[in-house]
């Protein structure tokens, strides 16, 4: 990493061994990585080294992963929230979350662009296939009109790697999307067609333009993934009412849909049905919405039908905190770890990602 001389030389070796084995990480080391990542964090994270100590948590009493505190995702609004640097580095990329006008936002500052880079691609690539065998088509307005947007990065990053011609952000020009869907229908090539877009501007797109029904044969090798949000330009919809409507509107069988937001840096997909997977370096606990502190276990959790606040764990964060607590509320699905996100606390800040309420 181009930064590594920022961290002192301890630090900097603890760094890149756990760097090493979370770009390397398999579902069945995540246990054991996340309490290493805990005790790296506890000791050279300031922000969350303060916040245990408020808890009176003892690191080195932390044995399973039930015990780790997560930190509220609020204090990315008031903190610089690094590990092993003072300060943000001039050469860090900086992501802050959209907001509301007037609203305080989160700041993400991510001296290693390149760990981003490498665990988003493998999330994606291990869900949907290699980004080679992909056009990416990008309908994200809320977020292209502004230039510190996560998600943007991210969907630049994986354009590049598709090495398509035809792939492209759209705005306001969903005349030009429509139309470019249409010549990639009898594309030569093989490729499959990722429609990413904000969940209000699919929605627009949608309902106001006349000729977007699509054939048959484009539906069949098109994916469709709405990204949550509406931003404040339209009603907020549960999420099954917003896939209803945009599978009788463009005719394709399922609506995909990705969970990710500015303070996290790995990504969970659901292929249909808001059913989102865990990954090798993302996991999601359930914590009581009275008692911030119990987590809920999956199995428990589905027996209870539990709805609870969503706690994430994302190794990816190596450089911020991998333990946040968030304002959305989920439920488990099934006891492998896979969940739904239902809503969001009452009076919590809207955040452009996600905003389906009950």
């Amino acid at each position: 990493m181009s930064d590594s001389r920022l961290f002192s030389a301890e630090v900097a070796a603890q760094r890149q061994t756990l760097r090493t084995r979370i770009l390397n990480a398999a579902a069945a080391d995540f246990d054991s990585l996340a309490l290493a990542v805990f005790y790296y964090q506890a000791a050279h994270n300031p922000v969350y080294a303060t916040y245990l100590g408020h808890l009176r948590v003892r690191p080195e009493q932390v044995s399973r992963l039930s015990q780790i505190p997560f930190m509220p995702i609020g204090f990315f609004k008031r903190h610089a929230v690094l590990t092993g640097i003072e300060t943000p580095p001039d050469t860090a990329v900086t992501f802050a979350s959209s907001g509301t006008t007037g609203s305080q936002t989160s700041r993400h500052y991510v001296p290693d662009a390149a760990l981003y880079d490498a665990i988003s691609t493998r999330i994606f690539e291990q869900t949907y296939g290699p980004l080679t065998d992909f056009h990416i088509l990008a309908l994200l307005p809320s977020y292209l009109e502004r230039n510190n947007s996560s998600l943007v990065y991210m969907v630049q990053q994986f354009m590049a790697k598709t090495g398509s011609s035809q792939s492209g952000f759209y705005l306001h020009n969903v005349e030009e999307l429509t139309e470019r869907l249409h010549q990639l229908r009898t594309a030569p090539d093989r490729r499959k067609v990722l429609l990413i877009g904000v969940t209000f501007a699919l929605l627009d797109w949608a309902e106001s333009n006349a000729d977007v029904s699509l054939p048959a044969d484009l539906i069949e090798k098109l994916v469709v993934m709405e990204t949550g949000g509406m931003k404040g330009r339209r009603q907020e919809l549960l999420r099954e009412e917003v896939h209803q409507m945009l599978t009788s509107r463009l005719g394709v069988p399922a609506i995909h849909s990705e969970y990710g937001m500015t303070e996290l840096l790995s990504q969970a997909y659901s292929k249909g049905e808001g059913v989102f997977e865990p990954s090798a370096t993302l996991r999601v606990f359930l914590r009581d919405i009275n008692d911030p502190f119990h987590l809920f276990a999956p199995g428990q959790a589905v027996r209870q039908t539990q709805t609870g606040g969503i706690n994430v764990i994302d190794l990816a964060n190596l450089d911020s905190c991998s333990f946040i607590e968030t304002q959305d509320l989920g439920q488990y699905v099934g006891t492998e770890g896979a969940f739904r996100v239902i809503g969001r606390f009452d009076n919590s800040d809207i955040r452009g990602c996600n905003l389906m309420v009950v």
